[in-house]
């Protein structure tokens, strides 16, 4: 379950804010480090993609690519690493 709160302690409903160019996708299973880095590493592989940010808190995946983000590519990738991309946050 991921919180509301922020890390100042502020809180919010609000949903994930992304960058321009970016979406944010829950994804459920990812506890650790090695998460991050599996995560990272299959959704970073994809052609487009510019940047991805995992927070394992929140479980949501930020990610930066040209153009729209292919929602489907990304959650193959998601499912190959070993989570599960249960659909964009908010």
């Amino acid at each position: 379950m991921s919180s509301c709160c922020t890390p100042d302690g502020s809180c919010s409903t609000a949903a994930p804010s992304a960058p321009e160019g970016a979406a944010v996708y829950s994804v459920s299973g990812m506890t650790c480090g090695h998460c991050r880095s599996a995560v990272t590493e299959a959704v970073g592989a994809l052609a487009g993609v510019r940047s991805v940010d995992v927070d394992l808190e929140a479980g949501t995946v930020t990610v930066a690519a040209d153009g729209e983000p292919d929602d489907a590519l990304i959650a193959k990738a998601v499912d190959d690493a070993g989570y599960e991309l249960t659909g964009r946050a908010g």
